[in-house]
This record gives C-alpha cells, sequence and structure tokens, in this order.
C-alpha cells in the first residue's frame, strides 16, 4: 500500500458479499434455453457472508476484512466498520484492518 494521507473514507468503500461456498454450479441448463435462474432456496449452511473493503478508485480491488454465517452479523459489523472508515486515517484503517498487506 502507499503512503497517502487522508480518511479512510476517501479511499475505501464497505460491502457485504455472500459467497456459495458449496461449490456447486449455480445456474440450471435447459435445452430450450442458454440457462435460467436457480429457484430462490438459500442454505444458510453453504453460504458466508463477507464484509470486505473496496477501493474507490477501483472496484475490483478488494480486501476481505471478516466473514459471518449470519446475514444481520455481517451487516452489523460493518455498521460499526463504517464509523471507523469515516474516522480513521488510511494508514490507521489499513494498518488495523489488513496489516498483511500494509507497507
Amino acid at each position: 500500500m502507499a503512503k497517502t494521507i487522508g480518511k479512510a473514507s476517501d479511499f475505501y468503500r464497505l460491502r457485504v458479499m455472500t459467497v456459495d461456498t458449496t461449490g456447486e454450479v449455480e445456474i440450471e441448463w435447459r435445452d430450450d434455453i442458454l440457462y435460467r435462474r436457480p429457484l430462490n432456496e438459500v442454505i444458510e449452511d453453504e453460504q458466508v457472508h463477507r464484509v470486505e473493503a473496496v477501493l474507490l478508485d477501483d472496484d475490483e480491488v478488494t480486501f476481505a476484512l471478516a466473514g459471518f454465517d449470519a446475514t444481520h452479523e455481517a451487516y452489523d459489523w460493518m455498521r460499526d466498520r463504517e464509523e471507523d472508515l469515516r474516522e480513521m486515517t488510511k494508514s490507521e484503517f489499513e494498518a488495523t484492518f489488513f496489516p498483511e498487506v500494509h507497507d
């Protein structure tokens, strides 16, 4: 990470991503169309809700901050971290939440 001065919220935003941990194909093939969306059957045991920091300049660059089994836990944790994002500098936020990639 480059040393840059400024509020963390000027560089990052947070989001919750739901990740399917089953490793199965998520589309159902049919002969008459290319594919159709699967039925909306949510199996909580096979999903992880991950809170990520996303660079504002490049939304392809993300850093996983924490993982949760329940959606509400992920959103609660994210709301608390959003306050940190507003109060911390970029360097403080990086050192606290992803020190392994912080210079």
